[in-house]
């Protein structure tokens, strides 16, 4: 089982551009590349899972237990010629002092060679320092090489790798030339995402063609880890004797924020899934419940306002009692009305309060979580508290009547800084975004619902 972690010194310096150009450029090879990335991120993993042409899976260390990080590791990479993980951040960075949820820490639980990417701009004799720090700050991390990046050309790269020779024992991988061809557009939660970029397979094979020319690919395959790895096989499936459950999953433009692992325990729970359109569908499909994750709804606002269909099915279903779920964008698009840059739109009305996008982020980062009375599906944890994470840049405003909440906000921002988890009928509606995990089960939990409130 081949490993690498692609890291840095620090937080955009171009991992994640090179991480999936080597995806793609394995891939070319005929390799199975099994991608995953660090920590709570959807749109970096739509990169890569198209890029190595597999679903992209996350480790997190703040939801997700060390064995449950080393099964998700063995069991992904299991029919995989080399499993490819980019970090978050620097290597070193992490919440605590002993950077226990760092890069670092996910390179020594498995025994995963590090790659650093290092933005090489303005510097010369000051790279060599930076890797032997880098180096010595924790023997058990292994530095197997460097990729420069950013490089301002020929002489320059020429400069770096003497220097590194000179000073130090990790081999240059690679060089990479500051480029426009590399750049893959933006907006304020990050890249734009490639289920909404049209000429997405496009730009991976610009950027695969490129890292190809500039990194050694064969020098890169052997400085893999191969050592193996424990880990316990995956818990085994409930079987469900009824039919299966249909849950409805907005899956387009506007609402793409899935995880790979959270869409197989929903079908691991006994769930038929079947995929809808927000942006073009006039109805609901049959379904026994719906799930609408989150996305960029304010970039498609006036679209889903002419879909006014649509829009009053769901309002009408979810007024009949439809068991329904919510994360983030799904909660804007249930709200009265949506509102950025002085643009305002109609949306479906259940949530009695408009959402309104600010220009700094509302929510950004872990959330812990402690259920109510109010919670609407079975209850599987005694204790009632769990790990998520938010990343909005919009506020719940005007709300016009008195809300139950599911959830009390022990840690970040939610709806109001002290309650997540709107509750109305049968609808579950969150800023949080969750996790599948041996803390949370939510998928089962939901289905399970769905499953009483069919009969």
């Amino acid at each position: 089982m081949s490993r690498l972690l692609i890291s840095a010194a620090h937080k955009s310096s171009g991992k994640t551009t090179v991480s999936l150009g080597l995806c793609a450029a394995l891939a070319e090879r005929g390799l199975a590349v099994q991608p995953f990335k660090k920590g709570p991120d959807y749109i970096d993993p739509m990169w890569l899972g198209q890029a190595a042409g597999r679903p992209c899976h996350n480790l997190d260390f703040y939801c997700m237990s060390q064995e449950e990080i080393l099964t998700a590791v063995g069991h992904y990479s299991s029919d995989a010629d080399i499993a490819l993980i980019e970090g978050n951040k620097g290597l070193y960075d992490g919440l605590d002092l002993e950077g226990s949820n760092s890069n670092a820490a996910l390179a020594t639980l498995t025994r995963t060679p590090v790659i650093l990417v290092l933005d090489a701009r303005g510097m010369t004799r000051g790279i060599a320092p930076l890797i032997l720090g880098y180096q010595s700050f924790d023997p058990d991390v292994s530095i197997a090489g460097v990729i420069l990046n950013q490089l301002g050309g020929s002489r320059h790269e020429a400069k770096l790798r003497a220097v590194i020779e000179h000073y130090t024992d990790v081999p240059v991988i690679g060089g990479v030339h500051r480029d426009p061809a590399l750049v893959i557009d933006e907006r304020h939660l990050g890249l734009i995402p490639s289920n909404e970029a049209a000429t997405a397979d496009k730009k991976i094979g610009t950027i695969r063609d490129l890292i190809r020319e500039q990194v050694d690919i064969d020098r890169l395959l052997a400085q893999a880890g191969q050592e193996p790895i424990s880990f316990k096989a995956p818990e085994p499936v409930p079987q469900h004797d009824s039919a299966a459950v249909r849950i409805g999953i907005a899956h387009d433009a506007a609402f793409g924020f899935y995880y790979p692992d959270d869409i197989a325990a929903l079908q691991e729970a006994g769930a038929e899934l079947v995929y809808f359109n927000t942006l073009t569908d006039a109805t609901l499909p049959e379904i026994d419940g719906l799930f609408i994750g989150g996305g960029f709804p304010e970039s498609y606002l006036h679209t889903l306002e002419a879909n006014a269909s649509l829009r009053a099915a769901i309002h009408s279903a979810i007024a009949a009692g439809l068991p329904a779920y919510a994360e983030c964008g799904g909660l804007m698009y249930l709200s009265r009305s949506l509102s950025w840059n002085g643009n305002r739109a109609d949306m479906v009305g259940v949530i009695p309060g408009d959402a309104v996008m600010h220009a700094r982020p509302q929510g950004r980062g872990y959330v812990r979580l402690r259920e109510t009375a109010g919670a609407p599906w079975p209850s599987q944890h005694p204790e009632g508290e769990f790990a998520a994470h938010e990343f909005h840049y919009s506020a719940l405003e005007n709300i016009s009547e008195p809300l139950t909440y599911a959830y009390e906000v022990l840690r970040g921002s939610g709806v109001d800084g002290k309650h997540d988890g709107i509750v109305i009928n049968n609808l579950l509606a969150c800023y949080s975004h969750m996790r599948d995990t041996e803390q949370h089960h939510w998928a089962r939990r939901f289905v399970e619902f769905a499953r009483q409130m069919r009969g």
